[in-house]
């Protein structure tokens, strides 16, 4: 019986180290690269992010293997509040100015454009989380454990309507499968890792988007569906204007999530 009960403890044992159990929970063991912190300084040094009662900044947050924020904020509105990001965003300075810029960049424009309305809520369903990519043990860590992605599921406009991603992008009405597009077409120049519907199983019901370096090539960054000819849907009774965004080809390692 002793001998038996040794056997299974060594058979968890190596189980364990296969499964990165010695950096806590499974999570997959990763080095913190250098410019991760570099990055979250000189933007908050920059002072493109400035707290508010809709950014506020919290106790740096660490867990086990590389996974952390050295400057995390708590993002409960982006364009000076008004838009709402539900529930609230933990992630690092990088990506709440990037998400900002997008906003008014690419989400708005596309929203006034197909809607005649602004974008006054968005709901996010992933941000800080210390784990895998797509969830897995084994394998890079997700830009989630560094605060450095944020997922994206809905936008509500003024009048109240939601346009959700799961359901916009195939069965949604003309109008929405084109505000859907040119905010994601405008999120593959804004952001270096963009996933979608169609990229693969898990992304079906929202974007991922990120500020992974090494997913930045020669000026291109990483962005699935590919934005191309035909990608764009017309809408009801009047083209689609795309002028003012630039495609970014399809480029670099597997995406991250």
């Amino acid at each position: 019986m002793g001998a038996r009960i040794a056997y299974l403890a060594a058979l968890l044992a190596v189980a364990c180290l296969l499964e990165a159990c010695g950096g806590g929970g499974g999570v997959p063991r990763e080095n913190r690269a250098e410019w991760r912190d570099k990055a979250e300084a000189r933007c908050m040094a920059s002072g493109r992010v400035r707290a508010s009662s809709y950014v506020q900044q919290v106790s740096s947050v660490s867990g086990p293997s590389a996974c952390g924020i050295r400057a995390p904020l708590k993002v409960s509105g982006a364009l000076g509040g008004r838009v709402r990001i539900t529930p609230t965003a933990t992630i690092g300075c990088p990506m709440t100015a990037g998400l900002d810029r997008w906003i008014n960049n690419s989400v708005q424009k596309a929203a006034y454009r197909q809607f005649g309305k602004p974008v006054v809520e968005i709901k996010q369903i992933a941000s800080y989380s210390c784990r895998g990519r797509n969830g897995r043990h084994r394998g890079p860590l997700s830009e989630h454990a560094y605060g450095n992605a944020i997922d994206i599921a809905a936008f509500k406009l003024s009048d109240g309507t939601q346009i959700t991603v799961v359901k916009g992008w195939w069965r949604g009405s003309r109008r929405e499968k084109a505000f859907l597009k040119e905010a994601f077409a405008g999120a593959c120049s804004e952001f270096y890792t963009v996933l979608g519907p169609g990229a693969d199983r898990h992304h079906y019901n929202h974007f991922h988007l990120d500020l992974l370096v090494t997913n930045v090539s020669k000026g291109r960054h990483f962005c699935q569906p590919r934005p191309s000819r035909g990608f764009f849907a017309a809408a009801e009774g009047d083209p689609v204007s795309t002028a003012s965004i630039k495609p970014i080809p399809f480029t670099g390692p597997p995406g991250a999530d």
